[in-house]
Order: C-alpha cells, then structure tokens, then sequence
C-alpha cells in the first residue's frame, strides 16, 4: 500500500503569456492552446502526485466564459482531488490578467482525469488522497459522483449501477 498524500503536495501553478503566435484573427487566445497549456499544468500536479508517467483520461466540460486577449499574463493552477486505484482527478482553474489595467478575471474550470503508468504504459498504483481542508473535502467528496457520470457517458459503467448518482434523485 501506497502512503496517502496530501492535495498540497501535488498544486501546481503555471504562468504563460498571451504572444502573437497564440491568437486567433480577433486577437483573443485560441482555445486549443489554453486546452494545451491546461493539460500540460494538470499532468504536472498528477505527476507530482503519483511519482508516475501519466496521460490524460479524459477532460470535463471546459467553457471559455471570457476571452484571454493578446498581452494577457494566464495563470493556471492545478490540484488532485482524488485519487482511485490509478487513476486521479485534477481540478484546474484559469485566470487572466490584464496588468497594465490591473484587472485579473477567472476564465476556465476543469477536471482532468490522469492515469499512472509503468514504463510499459500499463496502469499502476496511486496513492490515496487526504484531504485536509473543508473545500478539499467537498471535491474529494464529489470527485465519485463525477467518476460515475464519466463512467457512464463513456459506456463504461451501466447507469444503474451509478449508486452515487442515483442518490442524487432519490427522495427520502
């Protein structure tokens, strides 16, 4: 068994800027590459958590609520959240930041799943997550309920089974 880990221990934080390169005709920053730049702060955290290579799962509902403009400084911060036999969920968070305006505003949520890897590429042990503070236990907490609908979206679990969501519906 694999010591637990505590969710600080696997925070990354990771600054780009905004360069001409990564903009679309409007000037604002294309979505593929904060998808990129996100999965690449996500993995890390799951790195740092695991000790292990590993890849990506699978990526929840990302929407662009406002745009990241050329000049913009991005700052993503990342954290496990849970952590299965192999694989971990990462909560990530996008802000950008206009400095000379000196206005920072909250542009993405998400959660990536990773699985750890051998050097083979077979899934392998994680260690466990202990939450410490009271928001990190709500997302340990609803890190199952989120498993479950990714499970069952992707055929993988039959809803029937998806004891956690089906609690969800059910009236007492």
């Amino acid at each position: 068994m694999l010591e637990p880990k505590h969710p600080h221990q696997s925070e990354v934080t990771m600054t780009e800027m905004v360069l001409p390169n990564d903009t679309n005709t409007l000037n604002n920053l294309m979505g593929g590459r904060l998808l990129h730049w996100m999965d690449i702060c996500a993995a890390i955290s799951a790195q740092k958590h695991s000790n292990r290579i590993v890849v990506t799962a699978s990526v929840d509902n990302v929407s662009f609520t406002e745009p990241i403009r050329l000049g913009n400084i991005v700052t993503m911060r990342a954290k496990v959240t849970r952590a299965f036999s192999s694989s971990m969920e990462v909560f990530l968070e996008v802000w950008a930041e206009d400095i000379p305006a000196g206005e920072r505003v909250s542009t993405n949520r998400a959660f990536y799943t990773f699985v750890a890897v051998d050097q083979n590429g077979r899934p392998i042990e994680v260690p466990a997550l202990e939450p410490e503070t009271d928001e990190e236990k709500d997302l340990h907490l609803s890190a199952l309920r989120r498993r479950q609908l990714r499970l069952v979206l992707a055929g993988r679990l039959n809803a029937a089974d998806a004891t956690e969501l089906k609690a969800l519906f059910q009236v007492s």
